[in-house]
């Protein structure tokens, strides 16, 4: 999948979201992933904010273009997707406060549940800073 369009300042795919919390903690989340990457935002299909661009190839020879980190706001989490295994980043996952993982995802209710300084750094461990 290849981003569709680069967000506009005001966003108008998250200014459309009906929870006045996930909505503001999708803000401070695009904020956030912006400054990490030094990269602007871009939607990749219709409900995921990704930023940075990575080639990948896997061994059996499949490969495609992807974004550094990313996240959706979805109706049951905010969905962070962060490269290089989450489970590798235990000691920071411990602290982080309450979430849920998968391989390559970080799954939070809202941001007032976790320390945002931990989730920090576990964005930049994942991109390699």
């Amino acid at each position: 999948m290849a981003p569709t369009t680069v967000i506009p300042r005001e966003p108008e795919y998250i200014n459309s979201i009906a929870d006045e919390t996930k909505r503001q903690d999708s803000f401070t989340i695009l904020r956030m992933m912006e400054e990490i990457t030094g990269s602007k935002p871009k939607m990749w299909g219709s409900s995921i904010i990704g930023f940075g661009d990575t080639h990948y190839q896997y061994e059996s020879g499949r490969e495609g273009d992807w974004f550094q980190v990313g996240f959706s706001p979805r109706k049951q989490n905010l969905t962070l997707y962060l490269p290089n295994n989450i489970m590798s980043q235990v000691d920071l996952l411990r602290r982080l406060g309450k979430h849920k993982t998968g391989k390559a995802c970080l799954y939070i209710k809202k941001l007032a549940d976790i320390d945002q300084a931990v989730l920090k750094e576990i964005m930049k461990r994942s991109i390699g800073r």
